[in-house]
């Protein structure tokens, strides 16, 4: 019974970093922390960008949380597995799907993962930090609602 509650915790715990990530984003990564994050909205060569930081301290935090359950604090190495998978599930559809950064591209014609490449190439298309769309990054709103979203930021005030 007890792998049940652990895969439970591991599944919870991979849908709350979704938008703790997606907050994140918004309000830190946007926010006092775009210093980071620029780096991720403007052309660059190479592979790494200053924006990656964020990716290693996620990464960090789970490691010590499944030291710290590992070595007597229970829940906590289930808390990080479940942050660390979902920073794989995150390097395979935004870095590689989405930002292409993989050794080879693929572009989804349909489906979910067409919706959710549409959705942060929507987040992408304004300039700067301001008036932005969508910033989960493994779940998309439905595009027409984006779409509306993103006009409306457009258009100039009266």
């Amino acid at each position: 019974m007890m792998w049940l509650v652990n895969t439970l915790i591991l599944l919870f715990s991979l849908v709350l970093m979704e938008v703790v990530a997606a907050l994140a984003h918004k309000y830190i990564m946007h926010g006092w922390g775009w210093g980071w994050h620029l780096s991720h909205h403007e052309p660059h060569d190479g592979g790494f960008e200053l924006n990656d930081l964020y990716a290693v301290i996620f990464a960090l935090m789970a490691v010590v949380m499944i030291y710290l359950g590992v070595n007597g604090l229970w829940p906590l190495q289930w808390v990080g597995a479940g942050v660390s998978l979902y920073g794989v599930l995150y390097f395979m559809v935004h870095d590689g799907l989405v930002h292409q950064r993989w050794p080879f591209k693929y572009i989804p014609r349909r489906g979910y993962l067409k919706r959710l490449y549409m959705a942060h190439r929507m987040h992408h298309a304004v300039r700067g930090k301001e008036g932005c769309v969508s910033f989960g990054f493994l779940y998309a709103p439905p595009l027409p609602k984006l779409q509306q979203a993103l006009r409306q930021r457009q258009k100039p005030p009266r």
